[in-house]
């Protein structure tokens, strides 16, 4: 996502992962700043912008919706609708079922379900924040071919299903945006 903040334009783009010593399938966190300027800031966001919840299940834990507000996008991998994940509506809504998307499409490592490209389908498709296409070049240039081709698949099927409730109709576009990646 960053890469492709970059090619549409934004000239301020950190990425700081945050995570421990722990096994596959442990919590991690990672948080993405982009801004039209430069940026000078690398302290922890406390009030993200967009939090991507790669597993729904991780929504029972209060830290990980700490800081969203009423502008904010929060965007789940998850089969079900927003209303049935019985969250708050204090914030815009995505979710979409990248799991089942790359189960399909065979993007498994060692037996385990890979959306963290995927999920980008749906932050493209809630925000708006960065274009489908820097996305699409950017996996085609970090991917081999295959590996390439279906990770461009997962990305634009995930956009196709995302389901959006959006609190305004306004939308991210060229501005400061931070967002965790949970």
């Amino acid at each position: 996502m960053a890469q492709a903040a970059y090619l549409d334009g934004y000239q301020g783009v950190t990425v700081t992962p945050a995570f421990g010593a722990e096994r596959r399938g442990a919590p991690v966190s990672a948080s993405t700043r982009i801004a039209p300027e430069p940026i000078l800031v690398t302290c922890q966001i406390e009030k993200p912008d967009v939090v991507v919840v790669l597993d729904h299940t991780l929504l029972k834990y209060e830290e990980v919706l700490s800081g969203l507000s009423e502008d904010s996008w929060l965007i789940v991998n998850s089969p079900l609708p927003s209303h049935e994940l019985n969250l708050k509506d204090n914030c815009n809504i995505a979710t979409a079922d990248a799991t089942a998307v790359c189960r399909e499409l065979g993007l498994m490592v060692a037996g385990i379900t890979v959306v963290d490209t995927a999920i980008l389908g749906a932050f493209v498709r809630a925000t708006g924040a960065v274009s489908l296409a820097s996305i699409e070049k950017v996996i085609t240039e970090r991917f081999p071919e295959t590996a390439g081709e279906v990770n461009l698949a997962a990305v634009r099927r995930t956009y196709e299903i995302t389901r959006v409730w959006e609190k305004s109709e306004e939308r991210v576009g060229h501005q400061e945006l931070s967002a965790y990646l949970r």
